[in-house]
């Protein structure tokens, strides 16, 4: 072609030459010679031109395709103007569509369509190093959901991804287009904002935390409930940032807000060593003595929770010694840390709170309950955890209490949850609860004996009960029924006498 185009310059003479030869053959073959030049001029225009617009085409898709090597999200020119080449072009679109499908989910969590945790971490060191070089201020916030387990555990991980959804939503709306917003994992998200001085970071995280404590969101069954957060803030100015001081500061600093009662936000700021009140960790005999007092303000909100509805006349959700002793020993055969076990020990004692709201002649019927009269059965854990949730120190007890109905295979009340989504504590004190219906009269039906109880714990394993659960309770109590032990009822004795040793040597020390 190009050959072609080097000649074109003596394409008139050809053409004159053509011509003339003609004349001089035969005047009528003129007109026939003329003809057949002017053909073969047009053809090779044609094709002159056919070569310049294939080449600026290839150009253009040379373009696009450097484009695309270099990550760009521009949406590459319809495949109908790079007319013989469309298909070419079509492929490349093709190519960079799944591209950018790929980069997005390498770089987006995708529940909340926020940055995700290697996204915040290569956006910060590069923040970082622009705050270093230029001088300029930059501010972290890392902030953390109140109870957000406490939301899985009541409502259910479908409705706890909608409050992660919708608190993504706040954040993500209420922020600068230079800020980055991402979730760095569970209920965590971190908040990356350049040009930011922490004082200025923390009038934006208050602004962030009220819109999230004024937000509502609705439960499966159409209740509404809120939830609150804590932000910690660290940042600085140029040459000091460093990203990895950066997150542990902010996360430091949300801790600190968690411990301060949670719902607020906190600046992380270094301990004055010249200051007058220096800062020190608690001691272990101070955190030991922090422990036992707490204990005991448990156990008097426990027993004063358990005083105020016992008297009542119809009330048949009286602790239970026996579901207790059962529900401690499988929870500490399990392992469990002591907090665990006596979070399910105050359920296994209160799980039947709710029952409070029943009337005493639906729980005293002796036949079939009715539709109504069932709904009204069916709401007492419900209630139970609306009780609980009113007395700060045993409030933890309340998803227990809330699940203890539910099955394992997925058919009990109130939320229908399955398998492991049911809290451990709940599987244990169903359990528990279970076994001693059984073996104690009730209305409808009388008690039966501890070899035909284990059979129907047996028989309803994988369908009513966890059967890890029920494995473990066969194997603890193979040989012996298990027995009430009161001592669950009340303070444990030795704590009492600490606590009266620790009076005296006040009174002697007064003295």
């Amino acid at each position: 072609m190009s050959r072609l185009l080097a000649g074109a310059p003596f394409l008139p003479a050809a053409v004159l030459g053509a011509i003339s030869i003609g004349a001089a053959v035969s005047g009528a073959g003129v007109v026939a010679s003329l003809v057949l030049a002017f053909a073969a001029v047009g053809s090779l225009i044609g094709m002159a031109a056919t070569a310049v617009s294939l080449r600026a085409t290839a150009g253009s898709l040379r373009h696009e395709l450097v484009k695309i090597a270099e990550g760009s999200r521009d949406a590459p020119p319809r495949p109908e103007r790079f007319g013989p080449l469309a298909p070419v072009a079509r492929g490349l679109a093709d190519v960079a569509a799944a591209l950018a499908t790929a980069q997005t989910a390498a770089t987006t969590d995708r529940l909340t369509r926020l940055a995700n945790r290697p996204t915040l971490l290569a956006q910060l060191f590069q923040e970082v190093d622009r705050a270093a070089r230029y001088g300029r201020p930059l501010a972290v916030a890392f902030a953390d959901l109140d109870h957000f387990k406490t939301v899985n555990d009541s409502y259910g991980h479908g409705v706890g991804d909608t409050v992660l959804r919708g608190v993504a939503d706040v954040f993500r709306g209420n922020v600068r287009a230079i800020d980055l917003v991402g979730r760095y994992g569970g209920e965590e998200f971190v908040l990356i904002l350049p040009e930011t001085t922490v004082e200025e970071a923390a009038a934006v995280a208050e602004k962030l935390r009220l819109l999230i404590l004024g937000a509502r969101f609705e439960s499966d069954d159409g209740a509404e409930f809120g939830i609150t957060v804590s932000i910690g803030i660290a940042g600085g100015l140029g040459q000091r940032l460093r990203v990895d001081e950066l997150i542990r500061d902010a996360d430091a600093a949300m801790y600190s807000a968690k411990s301060l009662g949670r719902n607020q936000t906190y600046v992380f700021s270094e301990p004055d060593d010249d200051a007058r009140i220096p800062r020190a960790p608690i001691s272990p005999a101070g955190r030991a003595a922090a422990a036992e007092v707490g204990l005991v303000a448990r156990q008097a909100a426990e027993a004063a929770l358990s005083a105020a509805v016992s008297p009542l006349p119809h009330y048949r959700g009286k602790p239970s010694s026996l579901i207790a002793a059962i529900a401690v020993r499988l929870a500490r055969e399990l392992g469990l840390p002591e907090q665990e076990v006596e979070r399910v020990r105050v359920a296994s004692l209160l799980h039947d709170i709710g029952k409070v709201a029943v009337a005493e002649q639906i729980l005293e019927k002796p036949g079939p309950l009715t539709t109504d009269e069932w709904q009204s059965v069916v709401q007492h854990p419900r209630i139970g955890q609306v009780i609980i949730d009113q007395v700060a120190a045993v409030r933890d007890a309340g998803a227990i209490i809330l699940h203890h109905h539910e099955r394992y295979s997925g058919h009990g009340y109130p939320y229908g949850l399955r398998g492991v989504d049911i809290p451990l504590g709940a599987r244990i004190v169903a359990i528990a609860d279970a076994y001693d219906a059984m073996t104690h009269d009730r209305p409808y039906r009388r008690a039966i004996g501890h070899d035909e109880a284990v059979a129907e714990l047996r028989r309803h394993a994988d369908i009513q009960f966890d059967p890890q659960l029920v494995e473990l309770f066969c194997d603890v109590f193979s040989r012996t029924a298990p027995v009430p032990d009161p001592a669950l009822l009340i303070a444990p004795p030795a704590m009492q006498l600490r606590t009266q040793d620790r009076r005296s040597s006040r009174r002697a020390a007064s003295a």
